[in-house]
């Protein structure tokens, strides 16, 4: 999953050479959404062997709603800011920006009073932020192409954090296959429709087959194999010990931007990702007690 998703940065930045950004995300969304509906096929004609790709429950009124709200925020919302952000700021930023994504969920969690957050915690998330603002602070003036990148980034961290959030409760019913693809797929089809314009505007005679191929490993890695890897992860071994493994994508983007996209290595990035690191280290340090939902 780390490796992955450290990598699929340069595959983006490399693709939208060619592609419209929107073009391109829509595009690896649908062969996505198809890749997990065929899986799910698949593993309902054999559900012994299937482990976590098939679950025998039944997906009621009331999750097919919630499974709706996860496709908008975690699929819709989620992809418009990782593509706007990723097309207008550097590999390193917009990874170390996702970096940040335990400290959010730890403060969702606080806010919600789902876990009670020590002051180690809070001074993790202060430490990550200062090395937020060491890389994507200095030298952008409001307005700035390069710093509406870094926003949209952002949000696109806090739509994935109440997706993983909000995805639990479904996780403990069914599979993480069956949650991220029926999720995907339905968030899929509000994204393409919003972005049709730009598909249909698209010169695809023209966009040669190597990007294609990126579409392809986008679409059945970066958005089907490691978010399933993500989710098996969660259920399996926990969110800290997942959260640790993904704490270590800026590290595996940032090397593959410098040696691909050529992307320059600046001291401060180096100090703002370490920064940033030890930071999110800080927020999982120790396990703080869980509060008792309200019945």
């Amino acid at each position: 999953m780390t490796i992955i998703w450290g990598t699929n940065f340069s595959v983006i930045k490399s693709a939208l050479r060619e592609l419209d950004p929107q073009a391109f995300n829509a595009m690896r969304m649908a062969v996505a959404s198809l890749a997990f509906l065929v899986v799910m096929a698949v593993a309902r004609l054999f559900p012994s062997a299937s482990g976590s790709f098939h679950s025998a429950a039944r997906v009621t009124t009331v999750e097919w709603v919630q499974l709706a709200a996860l496709g908008l925020v975690g699929h819709v919302l989620y992809q418009f800011c990782f593509i706007g952000g990723l097309a207008r700021t550097s590999v390193a930023n917009s990874s170390l920006m996702l970096a940040t994504t335990p400290v959010v969920i730890m403060v969702i969690t606080a806010a919600l009073r789902y876990e009670r957050v020590t002051r180690m915690h809070w001074f993790g998330a202060a430490v990550s932020m200062a090395g937020i603002y060491l890389v994507v602070g200095r030298g952008f003036a409001l307005g700035g192409e390069r710093l509406l990148g870094d926003l949209l980034m952002f949000g696109a961290v806090c739509c994935w954090a109440v997706y993983t959030l909000g995805a639990r409760p479904l996780m403990a019913r069914h599979s993480p296959v069956g949650v991220t693809g029926l999720s995907m797929a339905l968030g899929t089809v509000v994204y393409v429709g919003a972005v049709w314009s730009k598909v249909t505007a698209a010169d695809w005679a023209h966009v040669s087959p190597w990007t294609y191929g990126l579409i392809v490993y986008s679409a059945l890695f970066a958005l089907s194999i490691a978010y399933t890897i993500w989710y098996v992860a969660v259920r399996q071994i926990g969110s800290a010990r997942t959260s640790a493994y993904s704490n270590l994508i800026p590290v595996v983007a940032m090397g593959t931007a410098v040696l691909f996209l050529h992307e320059p290595l600046e001291i401060r990035k180096v100090l703002g990702a370490a920064a940033v690191l030890a930071g999110v280290a800080l927020t999982r340090a120790g396990s703080a007690p869980t509060i008792p939902a309200e019945e």
